[in-house]
């Protein structure tokens, strides 16, 4: 009860007062026990707005962050979606409530299998999950609705780029490695994409082919 309660004071004041009001979005946040994507001993802060670590160097998002990087993605209910970055799996699993399949990428093997483990826990059964290079995307599972890109990049990758249909839309964090401005691509045509700015945001960096080098690699 004490989380139900949590949650729902998450939802109507760090999200709604904040400018998402999607009723579906906010309906999906709602039936997600975010204590499940953390470890035990941060339950207590789960819904505070603010990341958390999740291991591995890696966080989970503050919940403002990933309710506006899906409110930007503007899923629907038939939508293919990409989760790059995927972490603890919790934005996957709001995602899940809102489209028909959702594919997710973390580049960190126990990472994934944390977050595999969870979403069959929770029943999450359109959820899929690989351990890959999330600046290349899934190409087997292309083209994508929507991509949503939960880690900062220095140029938007163009393998994720050529994965979204006509139409498609990518959430991406764009810019220095410690701060980036989160950008919507909208591909428009084989070879037209619209960008909107959507304003300043700072991520862990994206490691990877066609993001940031891994600096720990000898």
């Amino acid at each position: 009860m004490a989380f139900e309660k949590a949650r729902k004071r998450m939802v109507e004041t760090q999200i709604a007062r904040r400018g998402v009001r999607d009723e579906k979005i906010l309906a999906a946040i709602q039936s997600i026990p975010r204590e499940a994507f953390v470890a035990a001993q941060l339950e207590k802060s789960a819904y505070q707005d603010r990341p958390l670590p999740i291991g591995e160097g890696q966080t989970i998002s503050q919940p403002y962050i990933v309710a506006a990087m899906i409110h930007a993605a503007q899923l629907l209910p038939d939508d293919r979606v990409l989760d790059v970055g995927a972490g603890s799996g919790y934005a996957a699993a709001v995602m899940s409530k809102l489209a028909r399949r959702v594919f997710a990428v973390e580049r960190l093997e126990a990472l994934t299998a944390a977050a595999s483990a969870r979403c069959r826990a929770l029943g999450y059964d359109n959820v899929a999950l690989k351990t890959a290079d999330g600046s290349l995307g899934w190409p087997e599972e292309a083209p994508f609705d929507a991509i949503l890109v939960a880690a900062g990049v220095p140029e938007p990758p163009e393998a994720l780029k050529r994965q979204l249909k006509i139409g498609g839309r990518l959430i991406v964090p764009v810019g220095q490695a410690d701060e980036q401005r989160l950008i919507r691509i909208r591909r428009t045509g084989e070879d037209e994409f619209q960008e909107d700015d959507l304003g300043g945001v700072r991520f862990v960096p994206l490691i990877g082919a066609q993001g940031w080098p891994d600096l720990g690699e000898s």
